[in-house]
């Protein structure tokens, strides 16, 4: 009699029932959006602070320079020696004092510009004001050297190559770069959910094995089945609990923007007005029509296939093995020479995802880390933004399901033989035994 639905209807219930798993469902979220919310609170109030910076120019080149911004105010200070500026500044509520010495030559200058504050200032206030100051020090000593600045720019030219496949489609650069992030999105998933819920699969094994209640269940269901029935059930409790928090996030990121009315877009308010600033030039308005064009190039279909399979794939071969460490022993503690060979080739996809197949998608590492089963997943999932073939996806896929039968099976020898053994650490020479029962 197949007891498959049973088990699975069985773990699944005691998962989704278990007070621990009820609490972080609902408490997982609520932490997060209340980190969150802080962050962007506290960067909220910092954001909103406005900074006054007082300027003493000896050299009467370089004030005219900087001009106030939203949160950025500038005072120029007359004629005054350095000690009173520092005393008046001192006195007062300023940000800082920006010292400019006189100079002779431009180049002369560099240890002349000092910056006096109270405290340690902001490196982004720092850097503008480095940047601000080496626009006109670097106009100065062209004009110096008799350079026609104006010529210099007129002169300046502007090269992008435009990219086009054989059949006459537009490419950019930017489109190595969206598919990497759909890619390494989809693998860093696989990633975290392996580890999360493996996790969770192999310490439910430990906990049957340990209250033998397992020895019971053992005498009427075969090995396979059990096996099979906790990683599909604990499986479908991750899901569950996944959707919890997406939706359960969802509310509470809105409730909090509207009932305390924080803006929570704070916590990257920099990169904002960066992103502001920079769109408001024609060329970066082409790069994001770029990188619209090149979302919408994507084998969508073709991602959202190949994500499901290859991620159910993966997560059933590597959720086998941590059932299998889980029957290999008796507590969490004498898990850990088992789980270094595990995540070691989990760890290595991610690596090779980043780092190889960025650079060289269709290479010799990046196709090869992409049929072996332990890191296919990962790899080919990064991959296929960049246009696998169909064939390759499928050889891989079929690789794939066939080392998760072999490993269902390598793991139901284990799980039956040491689901029954106590008191006694596995080795790797027990589990070869256990092999042959």
């Amino acid at each position: 009699m197949n007891h498959l639905p049973l088990i699975i209807k069985r773990e699944y219930l005691t998962k989704v029932r278990n007070k621990s798993f009820v609490i972080m469902t609902v408490l997982s979220p609520l932490i997060m959006i209340a980190l969150v919310t802080l962050v962007a609170y506290l960067s909220q109030i910092n954001n909103d602070k406005v900074r006054h910076i007082s300027i003493l120019d000896e050299s009467g080149l370089v004030y005219d320079k900087f001009t106030d911004e939203e949160f950025t105010k500038y005072t120029i200070l007359g004629n005054m020696t350095l000690e009173t500026a520092k005393t008046v500044v001192k006195a007062s509520d300023a940000y800082g004092l920006l010292y400019i010495s006189a100079f002779d030559k431009p180049e002369s200058i560099t240890n002349g510009i000092k910056f006096y504050s109270q405290e340690s200032p902001s490196i982004s206030v720092i850097s503008d004001l480095e940047t601000a100051i080496e626009s006109r020090l670097t106009d100065l000593n062209l004009i110096e050297k008799e350079v026609d600045i104006s010529l210099i720019k007129s002169s300046t030219i502007d090269i992008t190559v435009n990219q086009e496949n054989f059949d006459g489609e537009r490419t950019s650069t930017l489109d190595s770069f969206v598919k990497l992030i759909f890619g390494g999105a989809s693998g860093y998933l696989l990633f975290m959910f392996i580890i999360i819920y493996g996790n969770m699969i192999m310490r439910s094994v430990i906990e049957e094995k340990t209250s033998r209640i397992i020895e019971v269940i053992i005498s009427s269901v075969k090995p396979m089945q059990l096996m099979l029935g906790k990683i599909i059930g604990t499986s479908l409790a991750g899901v569950t609990q996944f959707v919890i928090w997406i939706v359960l996030g969802a509310v509470l990121f809105t409730s909090v923007s509207l009932i305390f009315d924080i803006d929570l877009s704070q916590i990257q308010t920099p990169q904002k007005e960066l992103l502001q600033q920079s769109l408001s030039d024609s060329d970066i308005n082409t790069q994001v029509e770029l990188a619209m064009a090149a979302i919408q190039r994507l084998p969508l279909v073709n991602l959202i296939i190949a994500f499901f399979m290859f991620f159910i794939g993966g997560y059933l071969l590597y959720s086998s093995l941590y059932a299998a460490i889980g029957a290999a022993v008796d507590s969490e503690t004498d898990t850990q020479q088992f789980m270094f060979p595990i995540l070691m080739p989990l760890v290595l996809s991610v690596y090779v995802g980043f780092f190889t197949v960025i650079e060289d998608p269709h290479g010799t590492i990046s196709t090869l880390f992409s049929f072996i089963p332990l890191t296919s997943p990962v790899v080919m999932l990064m991959r296929i933004p960049f246009g696998v073939p169909i064939w390759q996806q499928i050889v891989s896929l079929i690789i794939l399901i066939i080392t998760f039968i072999l490993a269902v099976w390598f793991a139901a020898k284990i799980y039956k033989v040491g689901i029954l053994m106590y008191g006694k650490k596995a080795s790797y020479r027990e589990l070869l035994k256990w092999m042959k029962y």
